[in-house]
């Protein structure tokens, strides 16, 4: 038989269940889920149909379960029925027929599953009240049949295969939602995307975006991605920092098809700039930076925007040999004086620069701006489309006009927005600040949102990668929350990061456990209870354990609990000190008792012995680097550096950890996710991951603030007083006193206490 194919548009409402599922069970077609296919199709030995029911029946002869029985041929007819039916004493007709008649059969047709089961079947899963209805047990039979069918190994594929189809679906959709329109011009194999990073610092969490967009739509249209080093400022640019950024895209998993440098180029943008000069289309200007500005913002010419192109010539020679009149002046290109869009009233695309270039030495003296440079390599190495960010936006016509006045291939531009987060800085001189200070240990400092930092506080690629896409090439400019990318990242890494237990140092109380074992024992259990492929770890029980202070204050008299991992235990002593802090503990073990009847379920560890001893260990908590979620341009960032940044307790954890990786991921149960950053003065440190939640990533120094501030607005009222009740505030209408003119008095049994409205 020849390849047969059953082509299954994902969205197709009813779903054709009937005709997948007899596919499924037959094995006589190849089932394509297809996104984007609006019908339905079967290719077979040279057939094709298009209609479910002309489809199961071709399945069912090619299958051999076909049957020409009399009620074969009902049971069709019944099923095109069943799709559509809606009303209520229509369904429970028809659900009654079928229940009475399987009553005493397994199948609708024969000993074995054939195409009337699966047309039936099919026809009930596809509609919803139907399905329904049946699932409210009323239809015992019938119920045991479409269960038994449902249960099938070849149907339970089929499902499990069209959720996923399903899932992939929304998933793709959420990730290019903004992508739908593709790039302009796009041609298959053909698209070429670059990213352009200066070599002056680490990659941040905005770079990130720019990267992952380029790579996409290069692989998207099977395309190629060039990672080009802007590298046109000399005085700012250093050879490691063009390693640590290649560092930081291997770290984000990006790759790209070759690595350029713009120096590559400076002969031939040279050229191009003598040519431009030659064309009239640009000049040498020495007018002093401040009135150069001046100048641009009134719309002012340059007094040498007329110079002849022999004296622009020569002054541009000047430039590049570096000489001392050469260094006053600058090359301006001719594109306008009062253009109401400032960026085009002829910029700069020409500096003189003495400092040796990292890569070229001191061969020259004079360097493009990235504004000249940027859309002439483009054209030159081959991109089809430039993504920038829409701060470029601007610029975009001086992109364009560059490259059409010099004769160069047209590059498409597609704008997407920066990538803002609160309480966030991205400015490279600004985090230089926060280095340069001490306020942070270096640019992999946690607290940075640089690639290097987010990575080592324990955001994981596939988060971060997925986050991008999700945002898509977006020209909306918000500051971003940073709740969704750590509890998208939380979905990622819970599935697999090992469960482990940490009691606070200082916070610990000693239990006795009454029935624990006489010397400690140890048992091997999984390191994730859902995930046995995680391993295992070894946890030790004694009679002799340490819990946490807030477990052991919140627990009764003989109120039962249950210790994680052992069994339940009944609280007997509870030993408190002056202060009201617990001392002391002790329960009694009670392993049979029912462990989902008690409230409180907690950690514990055995109590360190010189052959099981407790690794102690750092928990590290951080805050934003400043205090206000977005700075206003006339804001001085230094003025909003919040005061404490690291939090850190010292604790004891199990002995499990002491194998752990520098740089797994964890998770300390009821305490939240950790990533193991290494030891630090013989200290395992651990730095708690944000988990999305409101209290997680919330800023610590804010909240602080915000309830000083209530707490000050709020003066105690003096001992044994109460304030006139009268005189609340509040945002209700007003109403008259019930007694306006004297204070209550009610006859009662009650003892006699002081009225609350005697003065």
């Amino acid at each position: 038989m020849a390849a047969a194919n059953l082509t299954v548009p994902t969205k197709a409402s009813p779903f054709p269940y009937g005709a997948t599922a007899l596919a499924a069970y037959t094995n006589t077609a190849t089932i394509h889920f297809d996104n984007a296919a609006t019908d339905l199709a079967l290719t077979l030995d040279g057939q094709s149909a298009s209609n479910e029911d002309e489809i199961i029946q071709i399945l069912a002869k090619a299958g051999n379960v076909a049957s020409d029985s009399a009620k074969s041929a009902s049971y069709f007819a019944l099923t095109t029925n069943l799709r559509t039916l809606a009303a209520f004493p229509e369904i429970v007709a028809a659900l009654d027929s079928l229940d009475d008649y399987l009553a005493y059969r397994t199948y609708l047709v024969g000993h074995e599953p054939s195409a009337a089961d699966w047309a039936v079947w099919g026809a009930l899963k596809g509609n919803i009240k139907v399905l329904g209805l049946l699932k409210n047990n009323q239809h015992t039979h019938l119920l045991r049949w479409f269960s038994h069918l449902e249960s099938l190994k070849p149907i339970q594929k089929l499902i499990a295969d069209f959720t996923a189809a399903k899932a992939q679906k929304a998933r793709s959709n959420k990730t290019a939602a903004g992508f739908a329109l593709g790039l302009q011009d796009a041609v298959e194999g053909q698209v070429v995307t670059r990213f352009p990073p200066e070599p002056s610092g680490y990659l941040h969490i905005g770079h990130a975006k720019a990267a992952i967009l380029n790579q996409y739509f290069a692989r998207m249209y099977r395309g190629k991605l060039i990672i080009r080093f802007d590298d046109t400022n000399p005085s700012k640019e250093r050879t490691e920092f063009q390693k640590t950024i290649l560092e930081d895209l291997q770290l984000l998993d990006i790759h790209g098809d070759k690595v350029t440098h713009t120096s590559d180029y400076f002969d031939q943008l040279y050229e191009l700039a003598v040519k431009m000069i030659k064309d009239g289309k640009a000049y040498a200007d020495d007018t002093e930076k401040e009135q150069m500005q001046k100048e641009r913002f009134d719309g002012i010419a340059s007094k040498h925007r007329d110079n002849s192109v022999e004296d622009n010539l020569k002054r541009f020679e000047e430039m590049k040999s570096g000489s001392e009149e050469g260094q006053r002046w600058c090359l301006r290109a001719k594109l306008s004086v009062d253009s109401p869009n400032k960026a085009l009233r002829d910029p700069v695309i020409y500096r003189c620069n003495l400092t040796p270039h990292h890569r070229t030495g001191d061969k020259w003296k004079i360097y493009p701006t990235y504004d000249f440079a940027c859309p002439l390599v483009d054209s030159i190495e081959g991109v089809t489309h430039a993504l920038r960010t829409n701060e470029y936006r601007d610029r975009n016509p001086q992109y364009l006009w560059m490259n059409k006045t010099l004769g160069m291939r047209k590059v498409n531009i597609w704008d997407f927005s920066r990538l803002n987060f609160v309480y966030t800085l991205l400015s490279k001189r600004k985090l230089h600040w926060f280095v340069d200070n001490g306020h942070v240990s270096g640019w992999d400092d946690p607290r940075f949102p640089t690639v290097r930092g987010i990575r080592r506080r324990g955001m994981t690629v596939e988060a971060l990668t997925q986050f991008m896409l999700s945002q898509g090439p977006s020209s909306a400019v918000v500051s971003l929350e940073w709740d969704s990318i750590w509890a998208l990242n939380k979905k990622i890494i819970d599935p697999v990061a090992p469960r482990h237990w940490a009691i606070i140092s200082d916070k610990s109380v000693p239990v006795t456990v009454n029935g624990g074992p006489s010397s400690p024992e140890i048992k091997s259990l999984p390191r994730h209870k859902k995930n046995p492929d995680v391993g295992e770890k070894k946890t030790v029980y004694a009679s002799h354990i340490l819990i946490e202070q807030e477990d052991a204050a919140s627990f009764d008299l003989n109120e039962e609990i249950t210790l994680m991992d052992w069994g339940n235990a009944i609280v007997r002593t509870k030993s408190i000190d002056a202060a009201g802090t617990v001392t002391e503990i002790v329960v009694d073990l009670h392993l049979e008792g029912d462990v989902k009847k008690t409230k409180k379920k907690i950690t514990w560890l055995a109590a360190p012995k010189d052959n099981h001893p407790l690794p102690t260990v750092s928990l590290v908590d951080f805050d934003y680097l400043i205090t206000k979620k977005k700075l206003e341009e006339n804001d001085e960032f230094a003025d909003f550096v919040t005061p404490v940044t690291e939090f850190k307790e010292t604790a004891l954890a199990d002995a499990n950890v002491l194998d752990l990786p520098k740089g797994e991921i964890i998770q300390f149960e009821r305490k939240g996710y950790y990533i193991y950053d290494g030891e630090k003065d013989g200290v395992k440190e651990f730095f708690k991951i944000p988990d999305g939640k409101a209290a997680g990533i919330a800023s610590k120094a804010a909240t602080a603030a915000a309830a000083g501030a209530q707490k000050a607005a709020t003066p105690a009222a003096p001992a044994n007083e109460i304030a006139d009740p009268s005189a609340a505030v509040t945002s209700m209408y007003k109403v008259k006193p019930i007694n306006p003119d004297e204070n209550p008095t009610v006859e009662t049994g009650m003892y006699k206490v002081k009225s609350l409205y005697t003065a």
